[in-house]
């Protein structure tokens, strides 16, 4: 988890002004900001602290420049490629290399200009999705603002009053179906009670790929690929906390379905939605919260259960990635399956470059297939622990990625020493990336 004193220091050394310590940004002018602090080994800060940052696993945060007090923000739009499993890929519609859009981080009451470049081969404009703006920048196309063509350039520019989570996403619906959104964090003047020690971000994504074909159909409606953060399980990236803090996730789903989100070891509270945060007495508490289309929806709890703990829409399509797509007319199917076949299609999906092991999957019955509708699990849980290898994995039960599926991460609840040493493997490991998200 990022350290507020830290990042403090870096600002103030790269900018050389004044920090204000009740901010969560400062007031620098022509200064560029960094927006994600590199992480740092775990420590809690004391409860008089400013709130921590949002964290938005695999998106980056979007930097900013500050001119005389405002917050000015780039943004370009443009052909992303997206990784959803190793090896496979996906060619979609986003914002500054990264789909969903980069993370947009500011402070209630500031004063912020967004930039946006098209770079796509048709017009486009940017709505932001709640806000309380003057007409002219609710980017609505021919009603508010003229599209923007291609190769043109739009100035959005308002002062924030609002609080809470809140996206901006391109304003045609087929545009929307290619990836473009992104979330946006006001972060409020007086800080939540209570405070929480960590602070995540989710986009809730669905994408209708056919087989052999990298680019979404965005005319179809059956969605084979489910992400969050623009990742399919097991390569979406855990949420690590330190057990004992308390903790906030933020849900935003700007897809086509509409998501029942199950956190497993605990109880949540909704303690917000896309209108900003919510009195105390109208929270409700659960371990599933529905977040349909165009909604947000805020969750927070104590991490007092320790353990690698899912987090997952429960929609059973929705917990699946799709195979058939990987294999064309050989396609893997749930009609009767012998274990001869299962295995020339687990050599099949490897020789795609799919990095799958066959080893882990379930024993079965000795003539399975006199079972009616045999196979259903047994030959899709295929473990893939080394091909999505990375230090927010480290200590994970071995064949752990064989349940991990479509809209599926994990919330690791860790003692301190063992977060401790993770986070220290994440920074080194951002270090050798040049800090990079």
């Amino acid at each position: 988890m990022s350290n507020r004193r830290t990042f403090l220091q870096r600002a103030i050394a790269l900018g050389g002004g004044l920090l204000a310590a009740p901010r969560l940004f400062a007031q620098h002018q022509h200064h560029d900001v960094p927006a994600t602090p590199r992480p740092q080994r775990g420590t809690r800060a004391p409860a008089a602290a400013s709130a921590p940052l949002v964290q938005t696993p695999d998106v980056p945060n979007l930097p900013y420049r500050l001119d005389n007090g405002v917050k000015e923000f780039h943004l370009t739009a443009e052909v992303v490629e997206r990784e959803l499993i190793p090896g496979r890929k996906m060619k979609v519609w986003g914002y500054n290399g990264s789909c969903p859009g980069p993370t947009i981080q500011v402070n209630q009451g500031d004063r912020v200009r967004v930039i946006l470049d098209n770079h796509l081969p048709e017009p486009t404009t940017m709505h932001w999705h709640g806000f309380e703006i003057p007409l002219a920048m609710d980017g609505m196309p021919y009603i508010s603002q003229k599209p923007i063509p291609p190769g043109g350039r739009f100035v959005y520019e308002f002062t924030l009053r609002q609080e809470g989570t809140y996206f901006y996403h391109a304003h045609g619906a087929m545009q929307e179906m290619m990836g473009m959104i992104g979330m946006f964090i006001m972060h409020p003047a007086k800080p939540y009670a209570p405070r929480v020690d960590h602070d995540f971000g989710i986009t809730l994504q669905g994408w209708a790929l056919l087989p052999n074909s990298d680019v979404p159909n965005t005319a179809g409606m059956e969605f084979n690929w489910l992400t969050l953060n623009g990742k399919a399980g097991p390569a979406t990236t855990p949420l690590l906390v330190r057990h004992g803090s308390r903790v906030r996730i933020r849900l935003v789903n700007l897809g086509m379905d509409h998501h029942p989100i199950h956190l497993h070891g605990h109880t949540f509270s909704v303690t917000g939605t896309e209108a900003g945060r919510q009195p105390q007495a109208l929270w409700g508490t659960g371990n599933t919260v529905l977040v349909g289309v165009a909604q947000a929806r805020d969750v927070e709890f104590v991490a007092d259960n320790p353990g690698d703990w899912m987090l997952h829409c429960h929609l059973p399509h929705h917990m699946m990635n799709s195979m058939m797509d990987l294999m064309g007319e050989r396609m893997i199917t749930t009609s009767a399956l012998t274990p001869t076949q299962a295995g020339e299609q687990m050599q099949l999906m490897t020789a795609t470059g799919i990095p799958m092991s066959h080893g882990a999957h379930a024993q079965t019955a000795a003539d399975p297939n006199r079972v009616p509708g045999f196979p259903q699990d047994a030959y899709m849980e295929m473990p893939m622990d080394e091909g999505v290898d990375k230090p927010e994995n480290y200590g994970l039960a071995k064949n752990w990625s064989a349940g991990m599926m479509g809209m599926m991460t994990l919330v690791r609840v860790l003692p301190p020493d063992k977060y401790d040493h993770i986070m220290h493997l994440v920074a080194e490991r951002d270090a050798k990336k040049g800090g990079r998200a």
